[in-house]
């Protein structure tokens, strides 16, 4: 879905409450931001082994040298991975290509604000959708005035900027 939905807050929630089940985990933020950069699908792909190998430091010199690496990282331990952000098939390509590699009960997150870029890799789709008039009315509540509703003399107004943002969550946080 568009940004501002909580793709990635939903991700780091889940994340943040099962990686330690995992025998190794990472979350790699911003991907379509760093693959952009000179170098960056190794940069993400160092990452990734930096999380899941407990901090031990791999030198990769290509991409495909990198998917060799992490092949032989996720092959033998169950591993949380989320990606986010992603908007490119080299991305997934240079993250995901071992795909049947890994081992059993491991689990892969992906998030994505392109619909069709998943079709080939992924088992389970769930879009997040917007927020309806009262559960904007009432996140927008929390962030503005600390509490579930409108402060008494603020109702109007509150209810003009919350349909003002569509039920986007973040727009309502800002």
């Amino acid at each position: 879905g568009m940004g501002g939905f909580g793709k990635t807050t939903i991700a780091k929630t889940v994340y943040n409450s099962n990686f330690r089940i995992f025998e190794g985990s990472s979350f790699l933020e911003n991907i379509k931001e760093i693959s952009q950069q000179p170098n960056g699908l190794v940069q993400l792909q160092t990452q990734l082994l930096y999380d899941i190998l407990n901090g031990r430091k791999v030198k990769i010199h290509s991409v495909s040298q990198g998917v060799t690496e992490i092949e032989d990282a996720i092959s033998s331990k169950r591993v949380l991975l989320v990606l986010d952000d992603v908007d490119h098939e080299d991305q997934l390509d240079a993250l995901l290509r071992m795909k049947d590699q890994f081992c059993p009960g491991s689990k892969i997150i992906i998030t994505t604000r392109r619909a069709r870029l998943k079709t080939h890799l992924v088992t389970e789709v769930h879009a997040v959708e917007s927020l309806d008039q009262n559960e904007s009315l009432e996140l927008f509540s929390w962030h503005a005035f600390g509490q579930n509703h409108p402060i008494e003399d603020h109702i109007e107004y509150s209810k003009k900027i919350v349909d003002h943002c569509g039920g986007l969550p973040l727009a309502l946080k800002v």
